[in-house]
């Protein structure tokens, strides 16, 4: 088990300059994320969660509200710190990909626009692809040993 967690969770060995560049991408995305997105939905979530759309069809907005509060609040923070990495991204995939293919309709421009949504995704996958970095918490944890 602990070797399958490494080979997903060590993150490649990169040059200082792509670690510290993981690094910046990481906690810009997922500050920006929590305060911008998360947070809102986290402090204003009895108030939200009546009228928060059921996107995905799971039977109620409070639900689907909570899988976002995880993805935004939660996934965001590990992303932030670089712990358990591509586990967060792959749940922001699925959170932004939602938010754009269903809620935006895949619209670039205009009234129900998803940009925003479409460039978290195009980060987040990036991120899921790369890793984490050498400067994460999942570098720490989660050693590559030998070659």
């Amino acid at each position: 088990m602990k070797a399958i967690c490494n080979r997903i969770f060590a993150p490649a060995s990169n040059s200082v300059t792509a670690n510290i560049a993981l690094l910046v991408l990481r906690v810009w995305l997922g500050v920006t994320l929590f305060a911008n997105h998360g947070l809102s939905k986290l402090t204003g979530f009895s108030k939200m969660s009546p009228f928060f759309a059921d996107t995905i069809h799971l039977g109620n907005g409070p639900l689907t509200l909570g899988l976002v509060v995880f993805a935004e609040v939660g996934c965001a923070t590990l992303l932030t710190l670089g712990l358990l990495s591509r586990f967060a991204a792959f749940v922001l995939i699925i959170n932004f990909s939602v938010a754009f293919f269903v809620h935006h309709k895949m619209a670039l421009s205009g009234a129900n626009s998803g940009e925003l949504a479409f460039i978290y995704l195009a980060v987040v996958v990036s991120l899921l692809i790369a890793g984490p970095g050498r400067i994460s918490a999942d570098a720490m944890i989660f050693k590559k040993t030998g070659k």
